[in-house]
């Protein structure tokens, strides 16, 4: 009779645990939880950014390829005293002169410095998405732990919701055998301190699950707290398949695919780029440049007529006679027409321009020796974390099996103490036994019920942990 009220109530707790959340608030799924912090976590979108910033790098480098190209205009004016052109007379007037000039440079060799820097560019974004994808990693390693964690809150509030009923019907009883004179009325003073510290227990369990909703409600960016609710999902334990695997297998996936290792490989190609940019200082820079300029003027000028003047400059000694010279006759006229002009004052300039380094204080040597310690430095740190990563598998793996193997033995101190409660609990309704008794069988009972779930969560997490780390989404 007490094993079917205890089953019955049991089953009642959990129903009204699992209908006290507003229908009116739509609950969070753990995918829910997940999507939503990899899309609004500050530290994801700061990386983000980081891509795009590597992405302007690669643009950069591509514009190296390119010639350059500058276009240069002026306009002047000269004000104050300035020969006329058409009087060859000083005067107080004011002049304006156009100039304007196209420049165009190109590198034909510089030691392959612009392939290395596009090359480095290149890896720098890969490296920035990796870094990208190994941040929505742990991002998402997180949610799922804080997720587990209320989770785990709401199944233990429910089972000492219902443990506290079992107990208010065990005291009841008892009063009842009291009452009928079975027991003496001492044997009730037991139950009633047991009620107690089950009543704290359900207390407790209530803080502990506020706590893990706020913390996650916290982690996912969520101010309101009071409309922030998990979805109510019946959480098995998740399948071990991942154990028929050895730590091994894990180790050699893990660190052909993970962005975090990814990542460090790439920084060690990064710094090998550099290395060869840094060399590429030593080779000689060949380039080719040309200009063309020209200029007008807004001045007056003299235009020849047509007409000639017979100008005198001489007499012959002889004779008298005076010698004359032609000259042609010229009138003011305005400046020519700006086309005209540009044509006709036009210059060219082209030529190759070699540069051979011999001595630059020793920079190009100091900066080949810092890029080689860079080398050096991203090597280590790829064989660090690969050292990292093997010791985390190996103890992630070590934990999940033990954590497993925890969560059966748990199982079966349950069923067995499951037993020794009905037992007792029988004798007890017999008078056989004292409520101390009784009460001590009930509270390792209750110890069971608790360790086995903490047991149960334990394990899912741990091996969720293994297969996050073998590249299997994170799902329960």
């Amino acid at each position: 009779m007490m094993r079917s009220l205890l089953i019955t109530v049991l089953l009642f707790t959990l129903g009204v645990a699992l209908g006290q959340q507003d229908a009116r608030i739509v609950p969070w799924t753990l995918d829910a939880a997940v999507t939503h912090a990899v899309k609004n976590s500050v530290q994801i979108r700061q990386a983000y950014l980081d891509v795009l910033d590597a992405e302007s790098y690669k643009s950069q480098a591509v514009g190296n390829f390119l010639p350059s190209l500058n276009v240069s205009l002026g306009h002047s004016w000269n004000v104050g005293l300035n020969r006329n052109l058409t009087t060859n007379v000083f005067e107080d007037m004011t002049n304006q002169f156009s100039s304007g000039s196209v420049d165009l440079g190109v590198t034909l060799y510089n030691g392959k410095r612009n392939v290395y820097q596009l090359m480095s560019a290149n890896l720098g974004i890969l490296a920035r998405k990796y870094q990208l994808e190994d941040m929505k990693d742990d991002v998402q390693l997180l949610v799922v732990n804080a997720y587990l964690q209320v989770v785990f809150g709401k199944e233990n509030l429910a089972i000492q919701k219902a443990q506290l009923l079992v107990t208010q019907s065990e005291l009841n009883e008892a009063q009842a055998m009291v009452d009928a004179g079975v027991i003496p009325d001492g044997e009730r003073y037991e139950l009633e301190a047991n009620l107690a510290a089950q009543e704290q227990q359900v207390v407790t369990a209530q803080n502990n699950v506020e706590i893990a909703r706020i913390s996650l409600a916290q982690l996912l960016l969520i101010s309101d707290y009071e409309q922030f609710f998990i979805a109510d999902v019946d959480y098995d334990m998740v399948s071990s398949l991942i154990l028929d695997k050895s730590a091994k297998e894990l180790f050699e996936k893990a660190v052909s695919s993970r962005n975090d290792i990814l990542l460090a490989k790439t920084n060690v190609d990064i710094a090998e780029a550099n290395l060869k940019i840094a060399k590429s200082a030593y080779q000689p820079s060949l380039s080719g440049y040309y200009s063309y300029s020209s200029r007008v003027s807004y001045a007056d000028r003299l235009e020849a007529t047509g007409n000639f003047n017979d100008i005198p400059i001489g007499t012959v000694a002889e004779t008298g006679q005076l010698v004359v010279t032609p000259q042609p006759e010229t009138a003011i006229a305005s400046h020519m027409s700006l086309s005209d002009q540009l044509r006709l004052n036009d210059g060219h300039n082209f030529g190759v321009s070699l540069r051979i380094p011999v001595l630059n204080g020793l920079s190009v040597k100091n900066n080949v020796r810092r890029s080689k310690v860079g080398v050096e430095r991203s090597s280590t740190l790829l064989t660090q974390q690969k050292q990292d990563l093997e010791r985390t598998i190996y103890q992630s793996y070590a934990d999940a099996r033990g954590a497993l193997e925890s969560y059966k033995a748990a199982q079966k101190t349950t069923e067995a103490r499951k037993q020794a409660y009905e037992y007792a609990l029988e004798r007890f309704s017999l008078g056989a036994s004292t409520s101390l008794e009784f009460s001590q069988t009930k509270q390792r009972y209750d110890v069971a019920v608790s360790t086995e779930l903490q047991a149960k969560f334990d394990a899912i997490f741990r091996v969720k942990i293994l297969e996050f780390y073998f590249g299997i989404p994170l799902s329960l």
